[in-house]
């Protein structure tokens, strides 16, 4: 057993620790390794168009993640106060978004978009008779729409847990000393769920900043890191395109790291 575990962990990250290896290559051979150098990661920090879409999914996930973080934390409070059985039901639809694969979720999100966009824009036109109207499509909205969709059920599957974990006695003592709901949830609810709230931020945000195949189907004109990479490794692998996902990678690992740092924080309180 120990040998197999070993193989599976070896065939797992064998190649990721190559492409590590290999952004620090000083040729242009990605399958080659001819000297080290830490040129690569300076071509890439100066090229302009990666900079560009490394700006379009900073952007785009940290919206997306404020977004889901919202929305999330109030859907998972809405969720306590419902009924076993409405709540196993909505239980079992956010655990549906979060297994469906990202492919029927990009395809389902941009044929929603388009459907939605060809009745809108009309209207749009109506409300602008003479003049140019404005008109919706894809873009970082979209992008934005479908991570934040994405993400929320994440966000509320973490949030919900957290809350669960509370009961209800402090929230029903707080409310016998006249408390307000709203003085309740600041005082008293949000202290005691923060960790669990900016746990999911961080995954929300990874997630967003590392998602391609959603961000590929409704992502319009805009260019995201990962549909950069993807369009540049078509053209053959260089020590530049390991140097970007070494990066990435580095960033990722840290986000995980910090929000399991916060839920373990959570969990010992």
């Amino acid at each position: 057993m120990r040998a197999l575990v070993t193989a599976v962990y070896l065939f797992l990250y064998a190649p990721i620790a190559l492409v590590v290896l290999f952004s620090f290559n000083a040729g242009r051979s990605a399958v080659q390794f001819t000297g080290f150098s830490a040129d690569w990661y300076g071509k890439a920090l100066s090229n302009v168009l990666l900079m560009d879409a490394l700006k379009n999914s900073l952007l785009i996930a940290a919206t997306s993640a404020i977004l889901a973080v919202v929305f999330g934390t109030m859907a998972a409070m809405g969720l306590e106060r419902l009924g076993a059985r409405m709540r196993a039901l909505f239980d079992g639809l956010l655990a549906a978004a979060i297994v469906v694969p990202g492919v029927v979720i990009g395809i389902a999100t941009l044929v929603a978009l388009v459907q939605l966009f060809d009745v809108l824009n009309p209207l749009l036109a109506g409300l602008w008779p003479g003049q140019e109207a404005p008109k919706l499509q894809l873009g970082y909205g979209s992008i934005i729409a479908a991570h934040g969709l994405f993400t929320m059920a994440l966000v509320t599957m973490i949030v919900k847990a957290r809350i669960a974990s509370l009961g209800r006695d402090i929230v029903e003592a707080s409310s016998d000393l006249y408390a307000s709901p709203l003085t309740t949830f600041r005082e008293i609810v949000l202290p005691q769920i923060l960790p669990a709230v900016l746990a999911g931020f961080l995954l929300a945000f990874t997630f967003s900043f590392d998602d391609f195949i959603i961000a590929f189907f409704v992502a319009g004109s805009k260019t995201t890191l990962p549909i950069y990479i993807f369009a540049s490794i078509r053209r053959g692998v260089t020590p530049e395109i390991n140097a970007v996902a070494t990066m990435v990678l580095g960033a990722s690992l840290l986000m995980i790291l910090i929000a399991r740092f916060l839920m373990r924080e959570k969990t010992t309180r």
